[in-house]
């Protein structure tokens, strides 16, 4: 019986910051232990080498160009796992700010006169394009559920991405509320997963990892109603991560 060799790990990035991909390089002591168990063939943050025989791809980033969407899918055709690696690639992050505005005048504003030789599409989340079997959320991804999302990828076995708030785990934390600090905060309708990474170290939470499926409206206005905030306040804070989310790329883009 041939003997299997160790998994192959490739990363690539789109359009991003490759912020999630330095944390990854910076786990330190888990890092070596992982290379161990896997080999990695392609990780440009800590290798010149890129090889392109890969069992499983780590992706940061979005998808903005007919580029990126044709490089995606060749990668998904190659890889047997595909795991989306912080808020640019699960839900579109920062670079969806672009959709908030008919995409020729998001060209405009940014290029010019330069515009009509720029190579972009509407912000799109990787899985709104390709399956994606794993996904670890956050801007940057928080280093133990990137641990816990390696674990079950290599045992093959699922990663449930927590769907409460964040101000759940900022209650078992017994942090005081934002709002108690006169400070608006996206805890009560954001996905937990990230043990409140942010408001531990005396910031607020930002709505990187998406809005949690069920959100506490009521919840949430009595909060704004009794702190004296606007609804467009809060608002305004969480297209900073989630403008990206709701249209699939087929739908405007079948090719």
């Amino acid at each position: 019986m041939k003997k299997q060799g160790k998994p192959k790990l490739a990363f690539f990035d789109f359009t991003d910051c490759e912020g999630c991909q330095l944390q990854f390089a910076n786990m330190g002591e888990a890092l070596l232990q992982l290379t161990e168990l896997v080999d990695i063939v392609n990780f440009r943050e800590i290798m010149s080498e890129a090889g392109e025989d890969y069992n499983i791809a780590f992706i940061e980033g979005s998808i903005t160009t007919d580029n990126d969407v044709k490089r995606i899918k060749r990668i998904r055709e190659k890889a047997k796992v595909i795991i989306s690696l912080g808020a640019c690639a699960t839900i579109g992050g920062v670079n969806g700010i672009k959709n908030r505005t008919p995409l020729e005048v998001a060209k405009q504003r940014v290029y010019g006169d330069k515009a009509d030789s720029v190579n972009t599409i509407r912000t799109f989340a990787v899985h709104e394009v390709v399956k994606v079997d794993y996904f670890i959320n956050g801007c940057p991804v928080y280093i133990p559920e990137v641990i816990s999302v390696v674990k079950c990828a290599l045992m093959g076995k699922p990663y449930v991405v927590p769907n409460y708030a964040v101000c759940v785990e900022c209650k078992m934390n017994e942090n005081v509320c934002r709002y108690e600090k006169d400070q608006e905060c996206l805890g009560p309708v954001t996905r937990a997963g990230c043990n409140s990474w942010c408001i531990n170290y005396g910031n607020k939470c930002y709505g990187c990892r998406g809005l949690v499926d069920n959100p506490a409206a009521a919840g949430q206005k009595d909060i704004l109603q009794k702190y004296g905030l606007k609804l467009e306040d809060i608002l305004q804070q969480f297209t900073l991560y989630n403008d990206a989310m709701g249209e699939k790329y087929d739908k405007e883009f079948k090719q």
